[in-house]
């Protein structure tokens, strides 16, 4: 009795699309996280969250708990969409604007920090982030997609038989 395999083009295509929807859940995990720990940080500990992480101008520990919140709507947001995956696109395209705003925003202050390096470390890390971001939004986009490629075999058009 013969056995029926899979076409190596299908088995190829399958761990391509299984290794990017691992990376794609990883990545929103990893941010998810992020986003929730840095919330929480902010909220215990304003004082050694501003100085040692965010230390422009003056200190204030109401807007510090404030920025908490965004961070944590945004940790939450993406951490719903590891179970909901029609969340995904939305809660990436948020992360990654509000990434690419906040990268703007210390680039416009990268001299302000003290000390000096503070200000080109957090606004190089955040434009990094920002790119991965938009890599982890461009895998969700395509996922949402449904799929262009035919698994019934080669196209007929224009091809010989």
């Amino acid at each position: 009795m013969a056995t029926q395999e899979r076409p190596a083009h299908l088995t190829a295509v399958s761990s391509r699309a299984a290794l990017r929807a691992d990376a794609l859940s990883a990545g929103i995990a990893v941010f998810a996280l992020y986003h929730l720990a840095l919330a929480l940080f902010m909220v215990a500990f304003p004082h050694s969250f501003y100085a040692n992480v965010g230390p422009f101008g003056a200190r204030n520990d109401h807007y510090i708990r404030d920025t908490a919140t965004f961070s944590a709507a945004i940790g939450a947001g993406l951490a719903v969409s590891l179970r909901r995956p029609s969340w995904r696109v939305p809660a990436l395209a948020i992360a990654t604007v509000q990434f690419a705003l906040h990268s703007v925003n210390h680039l416009v202050d990268i001299d302000k920090a003290h000390p000096a390096w503070n200000g080109y470390f957090d606004f190089f890390s955040l434009a990094a982030a920002t790119l991965v971001l938009a890599w982890l939004l461009r895998l969700a986009a395509k996922s949402a997609q449904p799929s262009r490629r035919s698994f019934a075999g080669p196209s007929s058009k224009g091809g010989s038989s």
